[in-house]
């Protein structure tokens, strides 16, 4: 069940929120409990009912686990032996699904094996839910948990539908005291109004922003992946176009979770905040996917030693950490290389910041910004370029190397020096030369719009300051708070919600999932 869908706005989610605030005045919180649990496996079935019994097995066993972990009993080797043992179940279940095909695909390349293991199917939300249960029985055996966690609170942690499909990545400790407090939950329409207002603008990055910019991105790496050489303006569309594609649904699937959670009176953490405005790839990571970049951060990067044992083993570390990180994204190449430059520029950027600190070099932020931003775009086309060789034309394309084609009119305008220009691969046939891009014109001022759009639109935690937008109150970024544009309940705020609700509503005709389902 899509969040963008009918059945989910109309039917589930009221129906949901009706019975489990009814169940829990009427009944107990126990029953508020069991129906949210209840509702929220449905919600997981929708897709295929038979992958759900993987999932509850999963968190059947990670419970007993658990169990003996949160009890402190057994001796210091043997709780090691069962956090290993629940560390290898875990990952061995997400590796099979996930990476099984990968590995024997690459095996039987270099072997010339024959090794096969069938037709899996990738369970949605696997990678989610098992990063979240690693993280629970690590900080068990280090003694961080509350030896008063029930069942039902762990069930509800794992599987609460808003985050569980693709995040964001709660840690145990800021939701299960949460889960906790579910005794005597009222209805608060304050929460309501919160929830549906940061819902409403997720639903339009989602449907309005990011699909309309998958209108040029689908067809034109498509067409590099057939063997097309994209022009030079046709390879900065597709570039720009993944670019704010995957950021508007993924950050928008994130401000929906948050949203559809405040409904219920529960708290979900921040998972972005502004990434396309952030001065360096440091700072990037630190507003982009914040929730996977905290659990790589306390449970790879930090337990492989940090910052802690020099400069070498630092950058190291970063880069064992992005490729892994890279890898998590999907079993591809290509996302291996892509957590690879991630990490190029992280050791490159941490260097540059030793080196100015000592020299005293002072940088633009207006420069370090745009250098940031296209970094990220030139990484964007190895995450959505199907191989390699379609990765390295569209680089090629962006640079010039596959010539550079501008408009007819400028031909006219360069008179007898096109034909010198030629020779430098300079050619004046348009600057869409393949006829492969749908509605050329919007495309450009679209593409200039949202470039203007994420430089300048405050973020959801800048539109609501005032509203505890994290479960420990934090916040973790100071806001701007800019006037006009925080979050209030009155009728200005009510109609923009039901303008951005209508128009996303017009968009339904061509629903599609979102890009993190296949994560």
């Amino acid at each position: 069940m899509l969040f963008n869908s009918y059945e989910f706005i109309f039917i589930f989610l009221p129906l949901t929120l009706f019975l489990f605030f009814t169940l829990n005045r009427l009944i107990g919180f126990q029953a508020g409990t069991f129906w949210l649990i209840c509702a929220s496996l449905i919600f997981y079935a929708w897709w295929n009912p038979l992958l759900l019994g993987l999932m509850v097995g999963s968190i059947a066993i990670n419970i007993l686990f658990g169990r003996y972990l949160v009890g402190g009993g057994g001796s210091a080797g043997r709780r090691k032996l069962v956090l290993v043992a629940g560390i290898f179940f875990n990952l061995g279940l997400l590796g099979y699904f996930k990476y099984a095909g990968f590995i024997a695909e690459n095996f039987n390349a270099l072997f010339e094996g024959g090794l096969q293991f069938g037709e899996i199917v990738l369970p949605i939300a696997i990678s989610f839910y098992t990063f979240q249960q690693i993280a629970f029985l690590v900080d068990a055996h280090r003694n961080l948990l509350d030896v008063s966690f029930s069942i039902p609170q762990y069930f509800l942690f794992v599987t609460f539908f808003p985050q569980l499909i693709a995040g964001p990545i709660v840690h145990h400790g800021e939701m299960i005291p949460q889960y906790s407090k579910l005794k005597g939950k009222r209805f608060s329409f304050e929460n309501l109004s919160i929830g549906v207002s940061i819902f409403s603008i997720g639903l339009f990055k989602k449907v309005v922003l990011a699909d309309t910019s998958a209108h040029w991105a689908d067809p034109l790496f498509t067409a590099a992946a057939n063997g097309t050489v994209l022009s030079f303006a046709e390879s900065w569309i597709a570039a720009l176009a993944f670019t704010f594609q995957i950021y508007f649904d993924f950050s928008g699937y994130s401000d929906m979770a948050i949203g559809i959670a405040r409904m219920f009176g529960i708290i979900l953490p921040l998972n972005f905040l502004s990434p396309y405005k952030a001065t360096s790839i440091i700072e990037f990571w630190r507003r982009w996917h914040m929730t996977l970049s905290r659990f790589l951060r306390d449970y790879l990067y930090y337990p492989l030693g940090g910052n802690k044992h020099g400069k070498a083993r630092r950058y190291l570390n970063l880069g064992i950490v992005m490729l892994l990180g890279g890898l998590w994204h999907g079993a591809a190449w290509t996302f291996v290389a892509w957590g690879a430059l991630h990490g190029f520029y992280l050791v490159v950027n941490h260097a540059w910041r030793a080196f100015a600190h000592r020299s005293q070099v002072t940088t633009n932020a207006e420069l370090s910004r745009t250098i940031t931003f296209v970094a990220v775009i030139f990484s964007w086309v190895l995450f959505r370029a199907q191989d390699f060789p379609s990765a390295v034309s569209i680089f090629k394309s962006m640079v010039g190397m596959n010539g550079l084609s501008l408009g007819k009119s400028l031909g006219l305008k360069a008179g007898t020096f096109a034909p010198a220009l030629a020779n430098y691969g300079v050619v004046f046939n348009g600057l869409f030369s393949n006829g492969i891009m749908p509605d050329r014109d919007f495309a450009l001022a679209w593409m200039i719009l949202l470039i203007i759009f994420v430089i300048k639109a405050p973020a959801t935690h800048d539109i609501f300051p005032n509203c505890a937008l994290e479960p420990d109150g934090d916040s973790p970024v100071e806001t701007s708070r800019i006037s006009r544009f925080v979050w209030h309940r009155q009728m200005a705020w009510g109609i923009g919600t039901g303008l951005m609700i209508f128009l996303s509503l017009q968009q339904f005709s061509k629903v599609t999932p979102f890009l993190y389902f296949q994560f």
